[in-house]
């Protein structure tokens, strides 16, 4: 059966999946520090956040950040901090002094604890109350009456979902074909420093930011 609401929801949120944000620099920021595989789990965690949103939105708790200043404002500077932290952590791997290249081959990637990559990008994607507003005010526009609320919620997430493991997937194999001239150490400290700066500035930009 054909569901015109369906299609609408899809190309809207394939539009927002591609919009470059915090997410988006968190996944290139892993796939340059750690690896292909750091950027996957960065990317599955970020997805992952979502549908904890959705489950937010579904029970009525996002409503809470729309109701209430002073749980707004502790989400709010909770996922500024911890941008601004990313951040921080990146220009200071800017101006690490340069490590030798066999180190940072191409070939081998470092040591991963698999948890610490998902865990950045849940995170992320958890603290970030724009998002969780995004999905009290979008997703019910495509909810029917009629319709089981969670079960519905859940599909349309499910979609947001594999849209952003698609698109993510595909910058983090993209940025892992060139990683062996990333790693060059001017190219390293460059990317390393921007990514740090604009992950700092999503972080300042929140923090101002009004609901």
């Amino acid at each position: 059966m054909f569901d015109a609401q369906l299609i609408g929801y899809t190309l809207a949120v394939a539009l927002l999946t591609i919009t470059p944000g915090a997410d988006t620099l968190l996944v290139m920021r892993n796939v340059l520090a750690r690896g292909r595989k750091a950027g996957i789990l960065a990317t599955l965690g970020v997805s992952s956040g979502l549908f904890i949103h959705a489950l937010l939105s579904s029970l009525g708790l996002s409503l809470i950040l729309t109701r209430s200043a002073l749980a707004f404002s502790v989400v709010k500077w909770a996922g500024a901090l911890y941008l601004c932290y990313l951040g921080l952590q990146s220009l200071r791997s800017a101006f690490k002094p340069n490590q030798p290249t066999s180190e940072l081959s191409s070939t081998t990637e470092p040591s991963l604890n698999p948890w610490h990559a998902y865990r950045e990008g849940l995170i992320t994607n958890v603290l970030n109350p724009k998002v969780a507003l995004f999905y009290l005010a979008f997703l019910p526009q495509f909810i029917r009456s009629n319709d089981p609320v969670l079960l519905r919620s859940l599909l349309l997430t499910s979609i947001h979902f594999v849209l952003g493991i698609v698109w993510l997937g595909l910058i983090t194999l993209s940025l892992d074909k060139m990683r062996s001239w990333m790693l060059k150490p001017r190219v390293r400290a460059w990317i390393e420093g921007s990514t740090g700066l604009i992950l700092f500035g999503f972080g300042i930009r929140l923090a101002l930011s009004k609901r």
